[in-house]
């Protein structure tokens, strides 16, 4: 999976922590969660190492 398409998944997952009323810094962590749990379903890697990547692509991105 790309760093664009986790960037939309992460976006995605943000917006609708937004609307179920998290705020920071949980959203964040949630839309992270959501966005590793699709790559490691995906890329069929390790749930830790997905995470890490995600934050990775976040911090450098956002």
């Amino acid at each position: 999976m790309d760093a664009a398409a986790l960037l939309d998944i992460y976006d995605e997952a943000l917006e609708e922590a937004h609307a179920r009323g998290i705020g920071a810094p949980d959203d964040s962590k949630e839309a992270m969660t959501a966005a590793a749990m699709m790559l490691a379903a995906m890329d069929g890697i390790e749930d830790e190492a997905a995470y890490t990547q995600v934050q990775d692509i976040v911090a450098a991105n956002h």
